[in-house]
């Protein structure tokens, strides 16, 4: 199928860059102890496509039990910067991905990065990456990854029957419900798919599944 346009996330679809993220929360909440590193880390896996001001906004007043503000919210966010960037530039593309990128390309299909990374950061990891080529527009947070879905999809006109969206997380899956997008979701490995049973899964990023979208 040539899709009208493809929404990509970015880590653990675009990068495998999923650990480096994971590492980064662990070591910053280390200092607190082992069993609240182990609290922080679960809830960043069970909520994949989460953007790291709501992680740190729950980790503060559901584990810690301290009040929060967005200064320190923001002070937080610099320093988690700090740990992933240049890791996540170091992180190799997941299988496909590239060839997909090339493809889509190729065929002058639109593509757009819908990702819960802040605006600023994930523009300057595409553009440090040399991905600029292959992406009609990039997006972050702060804004939900449905919304972003939804204003393109009327600000371009897209039939969303005829887009795809390929995503590793929930939040992924979740936007492209909401705006009626067909949807794949990438598994890395021998992980367990995150997704409702039924959903169609791939352990590398392809546009080839047609039969499933019939």
């Amino acid at each position: 199928m040539n899709w009208e346009a493809v929404f990509f996330d970015f880590d653990g679809v675009i990068l495998d860059s999923v650990d480096v993220k994971t590492r980064a929360f662990a070591k910053m909440f280390r200092e607190y102890g082992p069993e609240v590193e182990k609290k922080v880390v679960e809830y960043h896996l069970n909520n994949g496509g989460v953007s790291r001001f709501d992680k740190f906004r729950y980790f503060y007043e559901k584990i810690l039990n301290k009040p929060v503000d967005e200064e320190i919210i923001k002070g937080l966010s610099k320093q988690f910067s700090n740990l992933v960037v240049d890791e996540i530039l170091a992180s190799p593309f997941m299988p496909g991905a590239k060839e997909s990128l090339e493809n889509l390309k190729e065929k002058e299909i639109p593509c757009y990065i819908v990702s819960a990374t802040p605006y600023e950061e994930i523009n300057l990891i595409v553009e440090k990456k040399d991905l600029k080529e292959y992406f009609k527009e990039v997006h972050g947070s702060p804004r939900k990854k449905w919304e972003i879905c939804q204003e393109i999809i009327n600000r371009k006109n897209y039939n969303p029957q005829n887009c795809l969206f390929l995503g590793d997380a929930m939040s992924d899956y979740e936007a492209a419900q909401k705006n009626g997008i067909c949807f794949l979701g990438i598994v890395r490995g021998n992980e367990v798919p995150p997704f409702p049973d039924g959903t169609p899964v791939s352990f590398v990023v392809t546009l080839e599944f047609p039969s499933l979208f019939q």
